[in-house]
């Protein structure tokens, strides 16, 4: 009995490890650009809390000393669990460093959606929706495009499942607004599979500098030698669920900081990730 006791006790630690304690990927990428600039990326976090009113994830982003911060859709998840204090943590952590949002799937099919846009925008967040917005940081001028994907009208949500349903909006009006512009070019995706496994309506066929994306959970479960085993939108085995990937362009996925239907990860940390973008 005590053995299986302690079993018990081991694997409810192990997974409760697997599940809430933040692991940071540092990532460097260089770029035409003359000052350094770090950003961190926060994505999925489906209204999970570390710690009160997510303090342990707050001073984790601060505590890198970013320059901006981006999020990348899914922060409050479609129960609508947590709205309130998803948006203060957002708003406290704003008064500091910049925060630049789009929402994901879970905020476009909840029916507050239109709240949690109002309620961000009262916080001074810059909620990019199909829009570009430039800043300058250190001397260096950056252009960064928010997407928001499989939104018609007044937030109503395309079916991601029904491949014969998913309708991709036409985007190259934005990609060539941002062409022409100077400088550092930043595009914010939630899903990572629209950067070069779509077709003739990929991403990548554009020119920018990076795009970060979540979505894809790290693939859930992360194996060694195979990866990770499943993500929304691309399933089994996902060529996109982690890390930066380099085409013509690159891009940044991030494996997020909560879980969304299934709960449980599996070598497979909430996941802060902290860009440091360099000159050549």
């Amino acid at each position: 009995m005590i053995g299986v006791i302690s079993i018990a006790a081991l694997a409810y630690g192990f997974f409760y490890f697997e599940n809430n304690c933040i692991d940071t990927s540092k990532i460097k990428i260089n770029c035409n650009i003359k000052n350094s600039i770090r950003m961190v990326q926060i994505s999925d976090l489906h209204s999970k809390e570390f710690g009160k009113n997510n303090k342990r994830l707050y001073k984790s982003i601060l505590s890198n000393n970013p320059d901006f911060v981006v999020a990348t859709g899914d922060i409050i998840d479609s129960n609508m669990k947590n709205i309130d204090k998803i948006v203060r943590f957002l708003g406290d952590l704003n008064k500091y460093t910049a925060v630049f949002y789009i929402p994901g799937n879970n905020e476009m099919r909840c029916e507050a959606l239109e709240e949690i846009i109002y309620k961000l925008k009262k916080e001074k967040i810059y909620v990019l929706e199909n829009e570009i917005i430039s800043i300058d940081i250190h001397n260096e001028k950056i252009n960064i495009l928010g997407l928001v994907e499989e939104r018609i009208d007044r937030g109503e949500f395309i079916n991601h499942k029904a491949k014969s349903k998913y309708i991709y909006k036409d985007a190259h009006k934005l990609f060539k607004e941002l062409d022409n512009k100077n400088g550092l070019k930043i595009v914010l995706s939630h899903y990572p599979e629209n950067f070069n496994a779509i077709g003739k309506e990929s991403y990548s066929k554009y020119k920018f500098d990076l795009m970060l994306s979540g979505h894809a959970h790290g693939g859930q479960f992360i194996l060694p030698f195979i990866g990770g085993l499943f993500a929304p939108g691309q399933g089994v085995l996902p060529k996109y669920y982690n890390g930066l990937y380099e085409d013509k362009n690159k891009l940044i996925v991030s494996r997020g900081l909560g879980n969304s239907g299934f709960p449980i990860r599996l070598f497979n940390r909430p996941n802060l990730v902290v860009v440091d973008i360099m000159k050549y």
